[in-house]
């Protein structure tokens, strides 16, 4: 089974796939002066991109694991959740509250997908 990774760092790689399996690294907002749903619209913008280089869509997740520096964003995030998620292929999810690694950070993501040919697409 070929593994493969997007955007090789010295820290760490953008995603890793394995076979037909996509492992997305913690994807994280950019503006961390903005509120939940700011960070939140943004978080869900970088999986899209991370995705689509590798020829896939939010259609194709399998697990979102959702990472709240504060849980009182839970309501705030679910609102662009909501509008964002296909609701016809919704992944399974799980949300936490967790000290994030940067100050003003209040969400991070991280996605597993399943993409058909994503390795022979995109191979590095």
């Amino acid at each position: 089974m070929n593994l493969t990774r997007l955007n090789p760092g010295p820290r760490m790689s953008e995603a890793v796939t394995v076979g037909e399996t996509v492992y997305l690294a913690g994807q994280i907002p950019h503006s961390l002066t903005a509120d939940i749903t700011v960070q939140t619209r943004e978080v869900l913008a970088e999986i899209d991109a991370v995705l689509a280089q590798l020829g896939g869509s939010k259609s194709d997740l399998v697990s979102v694991q959702v990472w709240l520096s504060d849980m009182a964003d839970f309501s705030g995030m679910n609102s662009v959740w909501d509008t964002w998620v296909d609701t016809t292929n919704p992944p399974a999810r799980a949300t936490c509250g967790v000290d994030l690694a940067r100050p003003g950070m209040r969400v991070e993501m991280i996605a597993i997908a399943r993409l058909m040919g994503a390795v022979e697409r995109h191979p590095s």
